[in-house]
């Protein structure tokens, strides 16, 4: 794609080229380095990893015209203030509406001026994507912003923070706390669990004096008279959670940011890497730092970042699924339709375009096995719970074993055994009755609340991080969390924070509630199951997925251009 984008970055005028994740960000930005030279000193690079400090000297020189081009994420998008770019150029789909006109709306950033975004597909069908944008947009539809439901570490630490103060009494500030929507339905036991915990550390934690923050005073007011406590909590105020992190800093002093710990674990000292627009080497690792020189050799290894992929909204999943059935209908309303006209004939010719009654399932057989697709289209966050859900609810019925790929538009289950796909087998792999219960055995979901308890600990209060300049490193923080989690899980199965960490695994990870609404209007669709000799134009993008993951980028390439060259010498003769 990159001859594509390069006339767009010529003068006059600043651009901001999006990407949807840091690793992308650091990929393009080095791209294009090698492919336009000349623009080192124009071009720079931001995204969330990075230290503040090169973050701000990007935003003032964009603003005073000193560089150009940035390469960025959503870091750009929202609370930052510079003035407007004159072009925009969105690399990959959005995934949101809102994200989009955020992105879009950089450029022309005036009254009465008109913002424009350049939209550069990553593969073909995210013009499906593009269009559904545009239309929402043209009819004014937003994604609605849901904030969390009932955080009950944000609230421990809200009453910790005023008892540190003036202090509070317990009944008015229980009415207070319910006028807030978050807390519109929290029940008065559940109120007295969390004081209880503050007050003596509940059930579980009775016997240890650091966990007895609160006390009452004689006029019945919650305080914190401990000079220690009040002074790791002032400490510790905050919401923000992040993964394991270290530092990246040169030996000759200078921070340049910070990568996840899992990356660096896989790297020895000599090893380089590509971060922050530079040629690094790995020299050592210090507790929490990773320190690294500058190098002239080649750096094939760019960092990326667990959870960097977004899912599409579900406004957008509903203009994606309008787009496809009108293709199907042969109405095609703008550039971006018309031009996959030649997908959207070999989709369906080997197989179909569904309407809004039809759910869509595609068999192949391949040298690896037996492929199967399914497409909701739905976003990836639903079809991971989906695609673990149907698989185990399947392995509950015969003794099978599936490899699971997905993408915004539908999962692949992979097996080496051939699976008897029929109506009757797949309404039953799809009811949403006992959702719930199967979505907690299809994933996991304890190591997962586990993961999820580290931040909700932390935020409680249960952990802390250490003094500045002698923090904790977070393998230490990881393994004091997971002991209490280990701890209520034995001892205090009800604990709220622990039932928290479930909730939001359900509902924020796994997307719960737009499964089941998912799995009902699958419930009304007719199903049609097509086998197809080769991958279809949906099929493809989602097989590609899989492969990354195990082949190298030159591989995939190559084996992704025989294909192409297949398709196109099948498609013509055809014509």
């Amino acid at each position: 794609l990159l001859p594509q984008l390069l006339p767009l970055l010529d003068p006059p005028g600043s651009v901001l080229i999006f990407t949807n994740t840091r690793a992308q960000s650091e990929n393009w930005f080095k791209a294009i380095l090698e492919a336009k030279p000349e623009l080192a000193g124009e071009i720079a690079l931001h995204h969330g990893s990075l230290t503040r400090e090169i973050r701000t000297w990007v935003e003032d020189a964009l603003r005073e015209g000193i560089i150009r081009v940035v390469v960025c994420t959503s870091s750009l998008d929202l609370g930052v203030d510079f003035s407007p770019v004159d072009r925009v150029v969105q690399v990959g789909s959005p995934k949101g509406i809102a994200r989009c006109l955020q992105r879009a709306g950089r450029s022309g950033h005036a009254p009465g001026k008109i913002s424009h975004l350049y939209f550069l597909p990553t593969h073909a069908l995210e013009l499906i994507e593009a269009s559904a944008l545009r239309n929402a947009a043209d009819k004014g539809l937003m994604e609605e912003r849901h904030g969390l439901f009932k955080p009950l570490d944000v609230l421990a630490q809200y009453l910790v923070t005023l008892a540190v103060s003036d202090g509070f009494i317990g009944p008015e500030l229980y009415q207070e706390v319910r006028k807030s929507w978050a807390f519109s339905s929290l029940t008065l036991s559940e109120w007295q669990q969390i004081l209880n915990f503050l007050t003596h550390g509940g059930p579980s934690l009775t016997r240890y004096p650091e966990f007895s923050k609160l006390e009452q005073d004689p006029d019945g007011r919650y305080i914190v008279t401990n000079r220690q406590i009040a002074r790791r909590h002032r400490l510790s105020i905050g919401t923000i959670e992040s993964d394991a992190m270290l530092r990246v800093k040169f030996l000759s002093g200078g921070s340049l940011g910070t990568v996840e710990e899992w990356f660096i674990a896989r790297l020895e000292p000599g090893d380089c890497f590509w971060f922050a627009g530079r040629n690094l080497e790995l020299v050592r690792v210090n507790q929490n730092t990773v320190f690294v020189k500058k190098t002239q050799k080649s750096a094939s290894m760019i960092p990326s970042w667990l959870g960097g992929r977004m899912s599409m909204s579900s406004h957008l999943s509903s203009g994606l699924r309008d787009n496809i059935r009108l293709a199907g209908k042969g109405k095609l309303l703008d550039e971006e339709m018309k031009t996959l006209e030649p997908i959207f004939e070999i989709q369906k010719r080997w197989s179909l375009l569904p309407d809004e009654s039809e759910f869509l399932i595609e068999t192949s057989k391949s040298r690896e096995g037996y492929h199967t697709f399914f497409y909701p289209f739905e976003g990836r966050n639903v079809h991971e719970g989906l695609s673990a859900l149907i698989a185990t609810r399947l392995s509950q019925k015969q003794p099978i074993t599936f490899t699971i790929a997905m993408n915004d538009y539908g999962f692949e289950l992979l097996s080496d055994q051939q699976v008897e796909w029929n109506e009757e087998l797949i309404r039953e792999l799809f009811l949403d009755r006992q959702l719930e219960r199967d979505l907690m055995k299809s994933v996991n979901t304890a190591e997962l609340a586990k993961r999820r308890f580290r931040g909700i600990s932390r935020i409680a209060g249960l952990v802390f991080q250490g003094f500045p300049g002698r923090t904790k490193s977070d393998r230490h923080l990881q393994i004091s969390s997971s002991l209490f989690y280990d701890v209520f899980s034995d001892n205090e199965p009800n604990h709220p924070l622990l039932k928290q960490s479930y909730d939001e695994v359900l509902e924020q990870q796994l997307e719960e509630t737009r499964i089941r609404i998912a799995l009902q209007r699958i419930a009304n669709q007719q199903i049609i199951i097509r086998h197809t000799k080769k991958f279809s134009p949906f099929a493809f993008p989602i097989f590609v997925d899989r492969l990354r993951e195990r082949v190298s980028s030159e591989k995939l390439a190559d084996r992704i251009r025989r294909m192409q060259t297949q398709l196109a010498s099948e498609f013509n003769s055809n014509l």
